[in-house]
């Protein structure tokens, strides 16, 4: 399932006219490619494992197709982002609901009330869940974008004090440059990293 980390957010609304062409294999090749890994991270996040995560991506996906039909892109009503948040709490709960219904007759009553608390706080932290994921893979595009744009040396310079934490002398002393490198360094870094943020925001839909 592995993408590039570039890919995960954008979506356009031209992609979304392309995939009522249920026919059209490469519209929703990309469509997987770019949203799998949300709803999987926000899945795993709510409770599911590892196999009813990957169940939930794959129903999430078929519920698109079946509604994306009907689906009318208006910003004054509402994103294409809450519409796929609303596939994708539907197909995790439904999996939670599975789970209960796996249980062994007879099961104490332990595990049915967890089932109802997994489910209640699956309801109730959702969309929070949802959004952190969503910026978190919004960042790593960036950064994946930022990285292409910027020098490798730039870059790397900004990777170890941001992401490292190495400290500014650490960082002057381990790549040969001035201290007052470091600092221009991963503040046009940073700038360039806030722009596609930016960008990438303008182009969701």
């Amino acid at each position: 399932m592995e993408k590039s980390t570039d890919e995960i957010i954008p979506t356009r609304v031209s992609l979304i006219k392309r995939l009522k062409d249920w026919r059209d294999d490469s519209s929703w090749q990309d469509f997987f490619d770019t949203y799998w890994k949300l709803v999987y991270g926000v899945a795993r996040k709510s409770g599911l494992t590892e196999s009813e995560a990957e169940d939930a991506v794959q129903e999430t996906i078929f519920s698109v197709a079946k509604h994306i039909p009907t689906f009318q892109y208006d910003p004054s009503i509402g994103s294409f982002k809450s519409w796929l948040l609303k596939m994708a709490v539907w197909r995790i709960k439904d999996q939670f609901r599975k789970r209960g219904r796996m249980q062994p007759a007879g099961q104490t009553t332990i595990d049915s009330t967890n089932t109802v608390l997994e489910q209640n706080q699956c309801s109730l932290d959702f969309e929070k869940v949802w959004d952190a994921e969503w910026e978190n893979n919004l960042l790593q595009s960036a950064l994946a974008k930022t990285r292409r744009r910027v020098e490798p040396l730039h870059y790397q310079i900004f990777d170890f004090s941001v992401n490292k934490e190495w400290p500014a002398e650490k960082i002057a002393q381990f790549f040969s440059v001035k201290v007052d490198q470091v600092y221009l360094i991963k503040h046009r870094v940073k700038t360039v990293v806030e722009e596609e943020i930016r960008r990438l925001n303008q182009e969701i839909v």
